[in-house]
């Protein structure tokens, strides 16, 4: 278990640098990476402005990328790192693409998934939440502050 949580908080930071990149590009800073054998084979950051689009959120970015490098829509051997707890919308694609595991960091008081519908997530899928969720709301909660102070 030890190992398990030494890894998370490796990939978690990952997600943390995307986030970070968002962060530096206006974008609400939330960033994903998929590990498949321990290996990271997508990283994404939140692109909602730069793309004009509702759905580019990072889990949704990184899990088409992750889908199209190992050739399946499916992840059923993978994990998605998320510093902010999924959406709807994005549990929705974790469903659908039957995710092994999920791990995030932050809750989302106002929009995550286990506001609305907690089982949303695929019944197969493994759920870790607060892997490095003081750094992940921290780096939220300057974004949104900056925005109020304009």
């Amino acid at each position: 278990m030890g190992s398990q949580i030494l890894s998370d908080n490796y990939f978690m930071n990952m997600a943390l640098k995307e986030a970070q990149i968002a962060y530096e590009k206006d974008e609400v800073p939330v960033g994903a990476v998929v590990v498949y054998d321990d290996l990271v084979i997508a990283k994404a950051h939140n692109q909602v402005e730069t793309l004009s689009d509702v759905t580019a959120h990072a889990e949704i970015l990184a899990y088409t990328s992750a889908s199209n490098h190992i050739g399946s829509k499916f992840l059923t051997q993978c994990t998605l790192y998320v510093t902010l707890e999924p959406c709807v919308m994005c549990a929705g694609a974790i469903f659908w693409g039957r995710i092994g595991r999920l791990v995030y960091g932050a809750d989302d008081d106002k929009k995550g998934y286990t506001l609305y519908k907690p089982r949303i997530i695929h019944p197969g899928t493994v759920v870790t939440a607060g892997i490095l969720a003081g750094e992940s709301g921290a780096l939220l909660k300057s974004f949104f502050k900056s925005k109020r102070s304009l």
